[in-house]
């Protein structure tokens, strides 16, 4: 599909005024996005682990107004407060999806958004965040189109998603979901997020995630930021012929079950990323003491018990620990008795991959 077959044909129906909600996941990357090219378009391709307990709720009310706008005309609130400051971001988003949802400037919206985890702490907020608001849209105009197909629903949903965060758009479905061009990913495209329909071997069926939070403050170095750096970096296009090449071992990876090599391109990938950060220009170093000393604690554990515990990092200093389902009451354990020693109030998030995001039924 191409931008142009997410442009409407003139509705079929009326709607005056309304309310809908969803809650979508966050995402995990295993092989990691960074770097875009204009409209939201990744460098690179990438593969992440949707998330089941980390999520965004959003809540979308719209009136239809009885003068002609020229502007869009929405109130945001966050966690019940009305937040100013994330104004421009959903204004910005408004613009880049207008030509996809022509209806915008007709409507009178109220946005209440709520998160089950800290924001802006490298747990990839924006990608639930935007993909639920994206979702919100869509119902509205599944309202205004009644016809609307659900594939296309959610195919649109995930191309709009994107035009909010990028790795928004691998939020809207589950358990593995890739985006971006790949020349051996079944209909990937880098205009949306697409299921990986390979084998999966069961190894990998309900892996978990606990979220360790190092820092639950604000990133350093916005995302936006991080991803322009690479644009001069000195070693981009390795980088971006790395991650193509992580994603072919990974097909066979998951076809395999090979825990062990899937240790190696997860982790990989997790150091890749934060190195590209700290060769930049400027550079950043977004890790933390204690970031390290869980890494080290994992390779210590992983070697003494044979178990298959790893690391990720988004672009934070939380870690993201992933292990099989069948070895989570040991792993749990140690995590529990060793680890949460480094977590900010020794926080942390249990999580493990689910199915992407569902319409919630208003009360």
């Amino acid at each position: 599909m191409t931008e142009k077959d997410f442009i409407p044909q003139p509705y079929s129906a009326a709607v005056e005024q309304g309310e809908v909600s969803w809650q979508s996941p966050s995402n995990i990357a295993l092989v990691k996005y960074w770097g875009k090219l204009e409209n939201q378009i990744p460098a690179n391709p990438s593969i992440s682990f949707t998330l089941n307990n980390c999520r965004t709720t959003t809540s979308l009310k719209f009136q239809k107004k009885k003068d002609l706008a020229t502007d869009f005309d929405f109130e945001l609130f966050f966690e019940g407060e009305k937040k100013d400051s994330f104004r421009p971001k959903i204004q910005k988003f408004l613009e880049r999806v207008e030509p996809y949802l022509p209806f915008l400037k007709d409507y009178r919206f109220v946005i209440e958004t709520s998160n089950s985890f800290p924001h802006s702490s490298g747990i990839a907020s924006s990608a639930s965040g935007m993909s639920a608001l994206a979702l919100c849209f869509m119902s509205l105009e599944k309202q205004l189109d009644p016809e609307m197909r659900e594939e296309y629903f959610i195919r649109k949903s995930s191309f709009l998603a994107r035009l909010g965060s990028g790795s928004a758009c691998r939020s809207i479905e589950g358990e593995l979901v890739v985006w971006g061009l790949h020349n051996s990913i079944y209909e990937s495209s880098d205009l949306y997020g697409v299921p990986f329909r390979d084998e999966v071997h069961e190894n990998f069926r309900n892996y978990r995630d606990t979220i360790l939070l190092v820092d639950k403050g604000e990133k350093v170095v916005s995302s936006t930021v991080g991803h322009d750096l690479m644009n001069d970096h000195p070693y981009a296009e390795t980088r971006f012929r790395q991650a193509h090449d992580h994603l072919d071992e990974l097909q066979k990876i998951f076809r395999s079950g090979d825990l062990e090599e899937f240790i190696k391109i997860v982790e990989s990938e997790a150091l890749t990323l934060h190195a590209m950060m700290m060769t930049s220009q400027p550079y950043f170093l977004l890790m933390k003491p204690n970031t390290l000393a869980i890494i080290n604690r994992v390779f210590k554990f992983r070697e003494e018990t044979g178990l298959h515990l790893c690391f990720t990092l988004d672009a934070g200093a939380n870690v993201h620990l992933l292990y099989p389902d069948n070895e989570k009451e040991e792993t749990l354990e140690f995590i529990k008795a060793e680890l949460l020693q480094y977590c900010q109030g020794g926080q942390y998030i249990e999580d493990h991959v689910g199915k992407g995001a569902k319409q919630v039924k208003l009360a």
